[in-house]
């Protein structure tokens, strides 16, 4: 059984890759395997070490990749999350040199490949994949762009799913209006505006259907605009006659009230701008739920979605979101058609299976690495 050091945002740095790394690392030494966090910060996070942390590099270290490289090393294997802008950097450079000190096998986790990288972007990815003993994207979409887009090996590449929790068990309170909801870090992009509109749309239903957008506002959205979007979602609300049908909390759920609220929902909507979005935390935690979801055109939802549990539509088309709810609502069978297609795909996304296939890939790593690794000089 190896040893796990993760490198990655994590708690209580509140972003989608802590949440990511927190739940892979729980899951990877749940059976008694060592393992420890390096955990990357930023300006404004509470440095103070969570459980489970063994080293903190933090933004504010000149070369602080040199120490971090160190601790990951006395792991077996290093697993790596990687987002443009999270490590040290222009476009978080300061990773490469990590990778290549590391005296043990890695395997870098993408979250995002880009479709139109800048050239310093498309070389840095380059440069980490080459580095790296495996590289793990989330979605065949990601891999088949990696693969186009970027010099890489392709035999690195492995696609293992984001992980989800298990939700399905989760006490259900059930309402008595239909109940949309959208959950996640708040900012511009995330489209609410475009779910505002189509619930507008939907107030001739009986009864009329609720709409929870739940989640902070993104700490580097706060950072540089305030509370600007959430403000003009509340007045987009008030205009658009519909602001006493949204609920917006703006909280963190933690693992069980964030349950309770999936499990309530009768449709999720991922009403996201972005064309990019290769991987989604949220559309997955929805589909391995068993909810119905309602999302644009991002490349996961097409993967996920098309012919499977949900629906698809164009972007910044209200008209287009509020007609697919409709049929998710009151389309007699589509709601029971769409949860057969999610069964089968639940238990291979939820993170038991996810993290299983983790294991396996650093076992391989391990068996094939050589006697003696080497450290690069850097």
């Amino acid at each position: 059984m190896p040893s796990y050091g993760f490198l990655s945002t994590h708690p209580p740095t509140r972003c989608g890759l802590a949440t990511f790394n927190s739940a892979l690392a729980a899951q990877l030494t749940a059976d008694g395997a060592r393992g420890g966090i390096v955990r990357v910060t930023d300006h404004g996070d509470d440095q103070r070490p969570g459980p489970g942390v063994v080293h903190t590099w933090s933004a504010r270290t000149p070369a602080g990749w040199r120490d971090a490289a160190a601790v990951l090393s006395s792991f077996d294997v290093a697993i790596v999350q990687h987002e443009y802008g999270i490590y040290p950097g222009n476009d978080g450079e300061d990773v490469l040199p990590l990778l290549r000190r590391l005296t043990v096998p890695s395997i870098v986790v993408l979250h995002t490949v880009l479709r139109q990288p800048s050239a310093r972007q498309k070389s840095l990815l380059e440069q980490i994949v080459a580095t790296a003993g495996a590289v793990v994207t989330m979605t065949d979409t990601a891999r088949d762009r990696l693969l186009v887009g970027y010099a890489v090996s392709p035999g690195k590449v492995t696609v293992i799913p984001h992980g989800a929790a298990e939700h399905v068990g989760v006490r259900v309170d059930r309402r008595a209006r239909p109940h949309l909801l959208t959950w996640g870090l708040i900012g511009p992009g995330k489209g609410i505006e475009w779910s505002l509109r189509a619930l507008a749309r939907l107030q001739d239903l009986e009864p009329t259907p609720t709409y929870t957008v739940a989640g902070r506002t993104h700490p580097k959205v706060i950072e540089h605009q305030g509370e600007t979007y959430r403000s003009g979602l509340h007045r987009l609300g008030a205009q658009l006659g519909i602001a006493h049908a949204v609920d917006y909390q703006d909280v963190y759920h933690d693992l069980e009230a964030l349950g309770r609220l999936i499990r309530s929902a009768d449709v999720v909507v991922l009403p996201y701008d972005s064309r990019e979005q290769v991987t989604s935390g949220v559309l997955i935690e929805a589909v391995a739920a068993g909810v119905p979801v309602v999302a644009t055109a991002f490349p996961h939802a097409v993967e996920l979605l098309t012919g499977g549990p949900g629906l698809v539509v164009p972007h910044q088309d209200p008209a287009a979101l509020a007609a697919a709810i409709r049929r998710i609502l009151i389309e007699p069978g589509l709601t029971a058609r769409l949860a057969g297609r999610i069964r089968p795909l639940a238990a291979h996304l939820r993170w038991p299976a996810v993290a299983a296939q983790y294991g396996t890939l650093a076992e391989r790593l391990t068996e094939a690495r050589p006697a003696v690794v080497g450290a690069a000089s850097a």
